[in-house]
């Protein structure tokens, strides 16, 4: 057996294929016609052992995934969400190859060519700087003026943006509206925002147009990964703060490298917590990199009355 693994393995370098534990690791997607414009994540470990293992943001739906059928072949990575998609449900199959240190890859629902998408994935980075209390404050920077929608565009390009302002209200009027999104591009910072939302509204921020922090109306709920003030799909909130459906609420959000701290009306929900990846809310993968503020818009109505962000130096 072992002579037989030497062998595989010799073939393998000789043809210039990666060895399959090369796949694993966490993977930062980029989709070029992807739809609603979403970056991806993708996680992997126990490639080239039985107990291969993957976790998936993107589709087919908005939250972190368990991937449930995930397997190399021929030096191919293919992973599939049986009966996931469409109506009837379909399966959807992604499959990717490693070609200089990146996933090159594919996606289609089986049997409807129309689906077809490519992708690629990067290597997330480790992220450089700590919370560790020597960060300044610098210049607070007030995103909305509470008078019109200037430093902020549609995330979908060719779309109405659907956002209004209203008695220095600004509001998306309904869901459906495309997720709002700054012009300008942050990286560590602390950003308050004042919002309110009626009865079963579902809303959020994107940090660096990666990580969302949900706002959701779950008042007198149990948290929850998916509860206000989550980090959406990856940290709950230690308790829940909310306040009952159309009271004026405030998010306090900081970020320095991976380690985020939410405060929900006063209350520290979560508190120097490691970001491992990207949320759906993503439109910008390269992790490394200043990114905007996104408002969700597409799910449901919600108001602001101040956004402010204030950067962090050293």
């Amino acid at each position: 057996m072992r002579v037989f693994v030497l062998l595989v393995a010799a073939a393998a370098l000789c043809s210039g294929a990666e060895p399959p534990k090369s796949f694993n690791g966490n993977w930062d997607i980029t989709v070029p016609n992807e739809a609603r414009a979403r970056a991806w994540w993708l996680q992997v470990t126990g490639a080239g052992t039985p107990e291969i293992a993957g976790s998936f943001v993107g589709a087919p739906g908005g939250q972190l995934d368990r991937i449930p059928q995930i397997a190399i072949h021929d030096g191919e990575l293919v992973f599939s969400f049986p009966d996931r998609y469409g109506k009837p449900p379909e399966t959807g199959t992604y499959r990717a190859k490693l070609t200089a240190g990146k996933l090159d890859g594919t996606f289609q629902v089986e049997g409807r060519p129309e689906t077809h998408l490519t992708w690629t994935g990067e290597r997330a980075p480790e992220l450089q700087g700590t919370d560790d209390g020597s960060w300044k404050a610098g210049n607070s920077i007030r995103l909305f003026d509470g008078k019109d929608l200037t430093g902020w565009h549609s995330r979908l390009p060719g779309r109405e943006i659907g956002w209004r302002v209203d008695n220095g209200l600004l509001n998306n009027g309904k869901a459906g509206v495309p997720d709002l999104v700054t012009n300008s591009s942050f990286w560590n910072f602390v950003l308050h925002a004042d919002y309110r939302i009626g009865k079963g509204s579902n809303s959020g921020i994107g940090l660096r147009g990666r990580y969302e922090v949900q706002i959701y109306d779950d008042f007198g709920k149990p948290p929850s990964l998916h509860g206000n003030g989550a980090l959406y799909s990856r940290i709950p909130p230690s308790t829940n703060a909310s306040r009952a459906p159309g009271e004026w609420q405030s998010l306090d959000i900081r970020i320095v490298g991976r380690v985020v701290t939410v405060v929900l009306n006063d209350t520290t929900i979560i508190d120097h917590q490691t970001v491992e990846g990207l949320t759906a809310i993503a439109t910008d993968p390269h992790e490394a990199q200043p990114g905007p503020i996104i408002l969700q818009g597409d799910h449901g109505p919600v108001e602001f009355r101040s956004i402010v962000l204030t950067p962090l130096t050293q």
